[in-house]
């Protein structure tokens, strides 16, 4: 009997190690994209053509980032005003987004009024429109309000978040009623339970909502590209698109190497500071 257990423990145990070494490996190959960009902007331009290219750089420089302040510092805008305009944009939407979803789903989810099932069902329609659909009203709505060439331009299209609502709407929803009504029995307002209770217990949805909004309007190119006639209201994301196409040679490769690098470096950031909180919602753990 013990021979037998023995026997088991070490299949079990040789079993895990395996399983562990097969998750390293994947996680390794999963890795290799962000070590290679990283490698890539640091490469000087003899090894940006190599083929077949390299992952690791041989000789690291940084003439890439040297020639970005340059040719940006030539024109009439400076680097420095995108990446202040896309920090600023990004920020403020972000925050923006994560009060007006919270409350909207704390709204949809905890209170009783007429056209709740109305609106529930229009926000969930509207998940199956890709942005492009909504262009042109989205444009007429901007430009009706006298929004162009302002900050607000960019971050009023992002204010109405259909996944946004939805995640915070279900993840409200396993917050029982009854810590709800406890705290309306000791004459909480409803401003005091979503400051004091819903926010709290909603931080995993939050950082999650967080991630999502901020990776889509730092990416967004479509606001500077529609909304801004003016080049100091455009963003780092409009930037870079418009650089690497319309950067004439072998120049456009070695500024891009280097703002790639820098376009990634946010989401990366944003996304090691609340990884933790998102694994934390897609296993739907509410009140524990």
């Amino acid at each position: 009997m013990n021979a037998t257990i023995r026997k088991l423990r070490k299949f079990l145990s040789l079993k895990r190690m395996l399983l562990i070494a097969l998750l390293t490996a994947v996680g390794l190959f999963m890795f290799l994209p962000i070590i290679f960009l990283f490698n890539h902007a640091f490469k000087p331009l003899n090894e940006l053509f190599l083929f077949p290219p390299t992952i690791f750089v041989k000789e690291p420089t940084l003439r890439n980032f040297e020639q970005l302040l340059l040719h940006t510092s030539s024109g009439l805008v400076p680097f420095s005003r995108y990446l202040f305009n896309s920090a600023v944009i990004s920020a403020v939407a972000t925050l923006s987004v994560i009060l007006v979803s919270t409350m909207a789903g704390y709204v949809l989810s905890k209170h009783r009024f007429h056209f709740k099932t109305l609106i529930m069902g229009a926000i969930m329609i509207s998940l199956m429109f890709v942005p492009e659909t909504v262009a042109i009203p989205r444009y007429l709505v901007v430009s009706g309000l006298g929004l162009k060439d302002t900050y607000f331009a960019h971050i009023l299209p992002f204010l109405a978040s259909p996944v946004a609502v939805f995640l915070m709407k279900q993840f409200i929803d396993q917050i029982p009623d009854s810590l709800i009504d406890a705290a309306k029995l000791d004459g909480a307002t409803d401003m005091y339970i979503f400051t004091r209770i819903i926010i709290p217990l909603t931080s995993p949805a939050v950082a999650t909502v967080s991630i999502i909004t901020f990776q889509a309007v730092y990416m967004d190119i479509e606001v500077s590209t529609f909304f801004m006639t003016k080049e100091t209201m455009k963003t780092l994301a409009y930037y870079a698109t418009a650089m690497t196409v319309n950067v004439p040679g072998v120049a456009a490769t070695s500024l891009a190497a280097a703002i790639g690098l820098l376009i990634f470096l946010p989401n990366m950031i944003m996304f090691l500071i609340f990884q933790r909180k998102v694994i934390q919602t897609m296993l739907h753990s509410g009140v524990k």
